[in-house]
């Protein structure tokens, strides 16, 4: 995930001291993974191209997925995530672990982590482009020596860690990589793909989708995509739509008003007007954090999530990607504006929203406006080892040999289009929280890369997984965990001479369990049943 809108650094020095492991990426496994290694004895630096380290969560994803809904979920929660949380407990005065937080207060966080492992960060360094320049090898070998950037600092390590959303490192390396949703056809699934009925988060009222109501051949209003559903089943390149988790607040005292954007559109919002004119509730903000502030995020039937705005996102140019980030950012802040405003929006809609504002102490160098998008979906690994929807099955799952954390979520996947059906605005793609999913084991093999294309490099955020069952990995509780698994397997190949794809699992697993990570959950259907 990218943090937009800051200036990057100068030209530096044209290299870094060399170093056992490069960390590329400022997300929270980054944090874990360094940490890890650090207390392991191995030096190691963090690349990133954000300014703020930690990921979405230093930019509004204040609600961790942890006990929020009908099951209880933190017994997947061990190692060095169960830590992260403690120690936020501890900056609100708990001596227990804590699920809801500021991002201001999870920045201090990891800060202080990184301070404690005397962790190197070289902030706002991208890779340079076009990527494969980025990188460079051991002379005959798939070894990676070093990487650049685009200001040009070099960092040289032994190994390496992609621990971005993107997977712009293992694609600079070569490493094979995908996105959007596999055919069902692919793995033998049955929730990939098109969708022939989505359900979940879908219109609860009827919406006319054209420019002029009743009339096709008018065109269609803005957020709707003019295309067809498609065959069920089959394959696209379509990801699930990105939002921000937005902090707001009603304090008087640390409230910012909503600004109405320069650029703003009122056509933009049509599809806001028709749904509230056909009885739809829209959405609203509600404290759900400590100080009175919200994490407000896009799951519902109509919020601030864009489907098909983001298409070019997982293989776009860092200029891509800022320009999505910008386009983003003017619709929503437009939308908060004009649901606080604008007299088409229901009085008791209003009189709501233009209580709150944005939080005076969140994001100061950007606005009070996150630096980020919630990037849900970019480019993900596809290595000699899959993990699919057959892993994350309630009834007879398929059991990965060598698991290194455990996933305890549905598979969750938010649509990834808007368009028309039946003559009415619809959301395609949404999988979430069937009666057929568990908790799982992620296996050590879909972290590491074939070794014919790099043998010293792993992720932990762009795991070789299908559409699907990414949807249950990409939680930052399990993120965490995955960022100190693949720390502890770059300090094994270190210390054994090995490629990341030789090094023993049950060393791996003997280190794992001995700093308290969970790698299984042997839960019976029954222990997950629906609370009634």
């Amino acid at each position: 995930m990218l943090q937009i809108l800051i200036p990057f650094a100068a030209a530096l020095a044209s290299a870094a001291a060399p170093t056992d492991v490069v960390i590329y990426g400022g997300t929270a496994a980054a944090v874990s993974a360094a940490v890890e290694i650090s207390r392991s004895g191995r030096s190691v630096v963090i690349v990133a191209p954000e300014a703020h380290i930690g990921g979405i969560m230093v930019d509004g994803l204040g609600s961790a997925d942890i006990n929020n809904h009908w099951f209880r979920n933190d017994a997947a929660v061990g190692g060095l995530a169960a830590e992260f949380y403690r120690k936020v407990g501890a900056k609100y005065g708990r001596n227990e672990a804590v699920y809801k937080f500021e991002s201001r207060v999870v920045e201090a966080v990891f800060e202080e982590w990184l301070r404690e492992a005397k962790v190197t960060v070289h902030r706002r360094q991208r890779l340079r482009e076009p990527l494969h320049t980025a990188v460079e090898w051991v002379a005959g070998t798939r070894q990676l020596t070093a990487i650049r950037t685009a200001s040009g600092l070099r960092v040289e390590g032994k190994v390496f860690l992609d621990a971005t959303m993107e997977g712009d490192l293992l694609t600079a390396a070569g490493v094979r990589m995908t996105w959007g949703r596999e055919s069902n056809a692919k793995y033998g699934e049955t929730k990939n793909g098109i969708r022939g009925e989505t359900t979940h988060a879908q219109f609860q009222v009827r919406v006319d989708p054209y420019l002029l109501p009743g009339n096709p051949s008018s065109g269609l209003i803005p957020t709707i995509q003019d295309e067809p559903l498609g065959t069920p089943g089959e394959g696209d390149n379509n990801i699930q739509a990105f939002c921000f988790r937005l902090c707001l607040t009603r304090e008087a005292g640390n409230r910012v008003p909503f600004r109405k954007p320069a650029g703003f559109d009122r056509k933009q919002y049509e599809i806001y007007v028709r749904y509230a004119k056909a009885g739809g509730k829209l959405w609203r903000p509600g404290a759900n954090l400590p100080n009175g502030k919200t994490d407000l995020g896009s799951w519902h039937d109509l919020s601030a999530n864009l489907y098909g705005m983001n298409r070019e996102w997982p293989n776009g140019s860092f200029a891509v990607r800022e320009r999505l980030y910008a386009y983003h950012r003017e619709f929503t802040e437009g939308l908060l504006w004009f649901l606080a405003n604008d007299p088409d929006v229901p009085e008791e809609t209003r009189a709501v929203w233009s209580q709150w504002g944005l939080a005076k102490d969140e994001f100061t160098d950007n606005g009070n406006f996150p630096r980020q998008l919630y990037v849900r979906d970019g480019r993900r690994m596809v290595s000699d080892f899959v993990m699919t929807e057959h892993h994350t099955r309630r009834f007879n799952p398929e059991q990965a040999s060598d698991p290194v954390a455990v996933a305890f979520w549905p598979t969750d996947t938010h649509s990834v289009r808007r368009i028309v059906r039946d003559g009415a605005a619809y959301n395609e793609g949404f999988v979430f929280d069937d009666d057929n999913w568990g908790p799982f084991g992620i296996s050590y093999r879909a972290l590491i890369p074939r070794k014919s294309e790099v043998s010293n490099l792993l992720t932990p955020t762009c795991p070789s997984s299908s559409h699907v069952a990414y949807g249950a990995i990409r939680l930052e509780q399990t993120f965490l965990s995955l960022g100190q698994a693949t720390g502890a397997a770059a300090v094994l190949a270190i210390e054994t001479g090995k490629a990341v794809q030789d090094i023993g699992y049950a060393q791996l697993r003997q280190r794992l369990l001995a700093k308290g990570q969970v790698l299984s959950l042997a839960l019976v259907p029954r222990q997950i049943e629906r609370q009634r």
